[in-house]
């Protein structure tokens, strides 16, 4: 059923619905506490990072990234445990892809960071 809510009124609602569901992925998924915690830590080194412009862009949307799909692969493994308790080949599968879009996720922080801050994070070390 659509909302029949339309302007400002549903963006509220939207929203409120939206904080809601991040609250419950909070409280209930240890997986999206640690991405948040580790997209927290790599925040703050974004931003004391040489990494200005276009570059900070791409640091902070990698990290947006992995929340997004971390978020949806929490959707994905709540919509399979609603459908039942049993095992189920469809649903393992389904639960994996979801996984491996967080590997991928991981991967492009991974890289990004790498390409990015690399050489500044050498010349610390060196």
């Amino acid at each position: 059923m659509k909302p029949s809510q339309k302007g400002l009124l549903r963006v509220v609602r939207a929203t409120a619905n939206s904080m809601r569901g991040l609250k419950a992925a909070w409280q209930s998924e240890a997986a999206v506490r640690q991405d948040f915690m580790l997209c927290a830590v790599l925040l703050v080194v974004a931003i004391v990072s040489p990494a200005r412009g276009t570059e900070l862009a791409l640091l902070i949307g990698s990290l947006l990234i992995l929340i997004i799909v971390e978020l949806l692969n929490s959707a994905v493994e709540a919509a399979i445990d609603r459908i039942g308790p049993e095992l189920h080949e469809l649903s393992g599968k389904a639960k994996d892809i979801a996984s491996a879009a967080v590997m991928f996720a991981l991967i492009n922080i991974l890289i990004t960071w790498l390409v990015i801050l690399g050489p500044w994070l050498w010349s610390l070390v060196t």
